[in-house]
């Protein structure tokens, strides 16, 4: 492990993991026999979505009588979460693993802590996200949203292999309208439910096949950019704060997680 105060630098056999704590604790880089996989630039990679995944209606959102507004970064509403545009702490790092917090403030309304736990693995990486309460319940989601590039300049384009048990309807304001459908061909930037947990597999044929899992049963793919596709596990639907509110409590934290598992195909 190497690390300083922007970038913490994982290995494990062929693997290599970069997490940069001060850009919103996003994965920055995961290669595989040299091979990138994530989209580079500043605001790809692979960053934690907490404390909401997805968009929210408007960017507002309520906690019993107690109506919130969060800055609407994606007009006309409020997308991803605070924690992809705050510095996170490193609370301790090793070879193959490490420890990352941020503390919930302002414009969240509600003081807590979010702990990402980043572990590598010989042929995978798992990540763990923890939302806590310090003080007054509140609802919170937590997921990822990594940028796998469409082409490892390998040979073809990678294939998205999945079967949800339905998909969400979107209406035109990208917000799931409350309807459940037969999951529909894509491309997509739709929410597919997996009761079973999600479990989709990316394939770069005769390069490599990874592998997304959670216990978590929610999952939202986006491939309509030529440069990458998104596989997006996350604790719940976009716009959940409002549709399917999940209270975090100071003696029911919020986890999840997630593990990557790889294998060459060359």
């Amino acid at each position: 492990m190497t690390s300083n105060e922007q970038t913490v630098r994982l290995a494990h056999g062929n693997a290599e993991v970069a997490v940069d704590p001060g850009n919103g604790c996003r994965i920055s880089s995961i290669t595989v026999n040299g091979i990138e996989l994530l989209r580079q630039g500043a605001k790809y990679g692979a960053f934690p979505m907490v404390p909401w995944c997805g968009r929210i209606a408007e960017g507002r959102f309520r906690n019993g009588g107690d109506l919130h507004q969060m800055p609407v970064n994606s007009p006309p509403h409020a997308i991803h979460g605070t924690g992809r545009d705050t510095a996170w702490t490193t609370a301790r790092a090793d070879d193959t693993s490490a420890a990352f917090t941020y503390e919930l403030t302002d414009p969240w309304p509600y003081p807590g802590r979010v702990t990402q736990l980043v572990e590598l693995g010989e042929d995978s990486l798992t990540l763990t996200m923890g939302v806590e309460a310090a003080a007054d319940s509140f609802p919170a989601q937590a997921g990822w949203h990594p940028w796998f590039l469409r082409n490892l300049g390998t040979g073809k384009d990678v294939e998205i292999g999945f079967r949800p048990s339905w998909q969400e309807r979107r209406g035109a304001d990208h917000l799931p309208t409350g309807e459940r459908i037969d999951p529909l061909p894509g491309p997509w930037d739709d929410c597919f439910g997996m009761p079973d947990g999600v479990d989709v597999t990316l394939t770069w044929p005769g390069a490599l096949e990874l592998k997304v899992t959670s216990r978590a049963e929610w999952v939202v793919v986006y491939d309509e950019q030529s440069e990458a596709v998104c596989v997006e596990p996350q604790s719940g639907p976009p716009n959940g704060l409002n549709t399917l509110p999940r209270l975090v409590t100071p003696i029911d934290p919020l986890e999840v997680s997630t593990t990557w598992t790889w294998r060459s195909l060359a």
